[in-house]
Formats: C-alpha cells, structure tokens, sequence
C-alpha cells in the first residue's frame, strides 16, 4: 500500500468518526428566559364623569422609563382583570402604539393631562403590528384587558386617580 493510500483511507477513517460523533451529540437546547410577569407599582381608580362614582379600581404596573414603554406588555401571556398597565409619558402629545410581540387582546385607553379618557380603542388584536393613534394629545395610556373598558362603562371624560407604591 502506498504512503497517499494510507493517508486517504487515515483521513476517511477520521472522518467517519467524527461524523458519527456529530451524529450522537445531544440537539442543542433553546435558551429558557424567565417569563415575564406583572409587578404591582400602585393602584388606579376610574370616576364616572360629574359623579364620584367608582367605575373600575385596579392594581397597575407603570411603564415610564424609554425601555418601559417601548416594551409595554410584550412576551407576556396575560393579566389578570384587576391588573393594568399605566403609560406616563414626559409630553403631552400624540402617541402611538402597536401589539408586536404582545399575546393577547387589549382595550387602550388614552388620557390626557388632565387626567381624562381622551380616547380610546377596544379589543386591539394580539400580535398585529397596526398602528393604533391617541387621536388627540395625550399624557397617559391604559392597558387593560380587552373587554373590560365596555364592561366597566369606562367613557370619554371619566377621569382616573393613581398612586405608586
């Protein structure tokens, strides 16, 4: 046998372990991040207009920092219905936003800074990158789940009350 026989039929050897070896590894493992859960940051109470009449009151998670509120409640399965999140932004203005990367349904609830339902959008969709406006100049914005803005009787011009923690 020659010398390049040798070396072919070592090299072709190496190979066929190697590969093997490839073959019987374990599949690689995805990479498991903690879920992301509701952290209680204060309270929130909606007032019907001209009345002192308590229309909702719920625990709220503020999103007020740039990563807070681009984020909002994306990569989260759910909230429980006396969960929110409360949206304070530095401006009053017009503000927008989408359900990328969020996994179930909200109602949005814009408000001013005067503290009043400014505007609102219900049951925007899970998932849909749509953009959805305040409509008006707004201070705040309100994420509950969907349904309950109809079902508490939440309308323009009733006002909310918060406190952190």
């Amino acid at each position: 046998m020659s010398c390049k026989s040798i070396i072919g039929l070592s090299l072709a050897g190496w190979l066929l372990l190697n590969l093997g070896a490839c073959k019987d590894a374990p599949p690689k493992q995805a990479i498991e991040t903690p879920e992301v859960t509701f952290t209680r940051e204060g309270e929130l109470s909606v007032y019907q207009t001209g009345t002192e009449s308590v229309l909702a009151k719920i625990d709220i998670e503020i999103a007020d920092t740039e990563y807070e509120t681009s984020t909002g409640l994306m990569y989260r399965s759910g909230m429980d219905k006396n969960q929110g999140m409360l949206f304070i932004f530095d401006d009053v203005g017009m503000h927008s936003f989408y359900m990328k990367n969020t996994e179930f349904d909200l109602d949005i609830i814009f408000i001013d800074d005067e503290l009043k339902i400014a505007s609102y959008q219900d049951h925007a969709k899970a998932m849909d990158e749509s953009g959805i406006s305040s409509q008006v100049p707004v201070r705040y914005v309100l994420e509950i789940n969907a349904g309950l803005r109809s079902q508490w009787g939440l309308e323009i011009g009733d006002r909310i009350v918060f406190t952190r923690n």
